[in-house]
């Protein structure tokens, strides 16, 4: 994919979460596509493979996480035009709690054909632990 064409994509995704559209952010994966959590706790998935596992495990996002705004993000290309490595900084409302979050995130993302083949996310367990009232809350929400 061509430099313009992937800082573009990120930039629809992006627009699909903050419209906590999670159905149409799961359609940007490939039928067969992938999405990683290298650095997943106990008790959270490490991976979800195919596009439905992963529109199912995204589906109640929202009702956790009330993402509001992007307050950081830088694109970066690597040598492989399929490969986009995006920092990003994301702030918003913990549902359950009303109160303010932000994260901080690494995707590393593997596009071809116009969709989504590999999605590494690399964020903080302890730092979504925190931010959701405790391990065991980061586990019910989003736990395997």
């Amino acid at each position: 994919m061509k430099e313009a064409a992937m800082h573009d994509f990120v930039e629809h995704a992006l627009e699909l979460l903050l419209k906590h559209d999670m159905a149409g952010f799961a359609g940007l994966w490939a039928e067969d596509g992938v999405l990683e959590f290298p650095f997943a706790g106990p008790g959270y998935p490490k991976r979800v493979d195919g596009r439905e596992a992963i529109r199912e495990y995204l589906r109640d996002y929202p009702n956790v996480l009330d993402i509001r705004e992007v307050t950081a993000k830088t694109v970066h290309e690597t040598t492989d035009p399929a490969v986009v490595v995006v920092e990003l900084t994301v702030a918003g409302v913990v549902v359950a709690t009303q109160k303010p979050y932000e994260l901080s995130y690494i995707a590393v993302i593997t596009v071809e054909n116009g969709q989504i083949r590999h999605y590494r996310d690399y964020w903080s367990p302890l730092a979504a632990a925190e931010v959701l009232g405790g391990g065991e809350a980061l586990t019910a929400a989003f736990g395997g």
